[in-house]
């Protein structure tokens, strides 16, 4: 190690770190494990904000809460360097680059959505989807399903939501009852296997190295617990009062307000954990979309920077734009639709910055205790079973578009394969797989 890098970096500014954050939205492709490894180049490799031993250590915390834990791990180091506004700025930018893009993206696929063009690329995008979804259900069961018990509530929450249609948060509640009392009664088959491990490499001093002292801002205390957290709750409950007496609760972006409040309170396991209850909710409950709107999101959310849980500014955006809520005119829907992708971000995203801003010092106390972390084991088995209906779901409208009875998109199904050929065997990209299918779609659109 050179004599550099025995010395910390010069304390970071908030505006040096404003810039690293609206930089970090533009480029943070590849999920959850494309931006957690960016991250750690850029800040614990490169820049040394912050050592390895307490990146990891605040990415197993972010692992346990519900919500994406990428975003959330860039607004625990924004936070963590300073304080309450630098969380908040780092939390906002890493996914405010992607609403805008995603909005953009959306219009272009209501609007030209059926031009050969466009229609060419999704139709072989479609089938890569699939296989990407399949993919991230076998890639978590690998490491989630270690034993028996852990894959008996993984079939058991598929067949539940496959053949009973059971919703989606009855599935999670019922999984983390189990794996709580899984963890009294066997608990060596319940516990974590502590995330992410250990820090294992050093790459010089950093700004918030492995024996700083906790910040005082970090240190919890029962008056800002309860400040941050009655500040949270009034500004939820500002939003959705505005847009109750604006609109009335029956109306379309007071419901999006709502429902997805809800689902940002379910999303363990990541995004396609959560997928399941938006397309219940999008689709059968409220209308929003059609399951092949769904499923063109999903493909639109898997190409552009930012979290995939992105995907719900594409439903809220097409709900605005579906329910004409400003009126049927072209310049009306196309606000209504950013007015739609907006409060779906917005009720998505903010628990999961208040889960940072106020429960960090509280629930870091807690790591690694079995009784916190049980019923979460018995949740990510049951998130198992869920992708893998999603991914079900997905195969029968993509080779069966126009039903069973209907005829068999062999095209579809040999992309598909090779898509997760390409992911399983090849480990390649989900952006370069994506293109490809992309690209073989359309080739074959306009040949056939």
């Amino acid at each position: 190690m050179t004599e550099a890098r025995e010395q910390p970096p010069t304390p970071v500014r908030l505006g040096e770190a404003f810039w690293y954050w609206l930089k970090l939205g533009f480029i943070s492709f590849g999920g959850p494990t494309g931006q957690i490894a960016i991250m750690h180049q850029d800040l614990v490799e490169k820049r040394r904000w912050i050592s390895e031993k307490r990146f990891l250590h605040a990415l197993n915390y972010c692992m346990l809460l519900p919500g994406p834990e990428a975003t959330q791990l860039a607004t625990y180091i924004g936070w963590m360097m300073h304080r309450s506004w630098g969380g908040i700025i780092a939390g906002v930018l890493f996914v405010l680059p992607s609403m805008f893009i995603l909005m953009g993206l959306t219009w272009i696929y209501l609007v030209f959505g059926k031009l050969p063009l466009v229609a060419g690329i999704l139709y072989g995008i479609k089938p890569a989807i699939t296989a990407i979804v399949l993919f991230a259900a076998y890639r978590i069961g690998s490491r989630a399903l270690k034993h028996g018990a852990l894959w008996a509530i993984s079939a058991a929450a598929f067949i539940a939501i496959f053949a009973f249609k059971v919703p989606f948060p009855y599935i999670v509640l019922a999984a983390g009852i189990i794996g709580a009392a899984g963890g009294r009664i066997a608990p060596g088959q319940f516990a974590t296997g502590g995330g992410h491990g250990s820090a294992g490499r050093r790459y010089g001093a950093a700004i918030i190295d492995d024996d700083t002292p906790m910040p005082a801002h970090a240190r919890f205390s029962w008056r800002r617990f309860l400040g941050v957290s009655a500040a949270g709750l009034a500004l939820w409950a500002g939003a959705i009062a505005w847009l109750y007496f604006a609109q009335g609760w029956d109306a379309p972006l007071t419901r999006i307000g709502w429902f997805f409040t809800k689902a940002a309170l379910l999303t363990f396991g990541g995004a396609y954990a959560v997928l399941p209850y938006v397309y219940q909710g999008g689709v059968e409950t409220y209308g929003w979309l059609t399951p092949q709107q769904m499923i063109d999101g999903l493909a639109l959310g898997e190409t552009t920077p930012g979290p995939l849980i992105m995907i719900v500014t594409y439903v809220g955006f097409v709900a605005g734009w579906t329910k004409q809520i400003f009126g049927p005119d072209a310049l009306s829907t196309l606000w209504a639709g950013i007015a739609g992708g907006a409060v779906a971000t917005f009720f998505t995203f903010l628990p999961s910055y208040l889960f940072i801003l106020i429960g960090a010092p509280l629930v870091e106390a807690t790591h690694g205790d079995l009784k916190f972390t049980a019923p979460l084991t018995g949740i990510t088995a049951a998130v198992v079973g869920v992708i893998l209906n999603l991914a079900v779901f997905f195969a029968w409208h993509v080779l069966w578009p126009a039903g069973f009875s209907g005829v068999f998109e062999w095209f579809s199904a040999l992309t598909g394969v090779a898509a997760f050929i390409a992911l399983f065997h090849y480990r390649a990209g989900i952006i370069p797989v994506i293109l490809a299918c992309g690209a073989a779609g359309l080739a074959y659109t306009f040949v056939s």
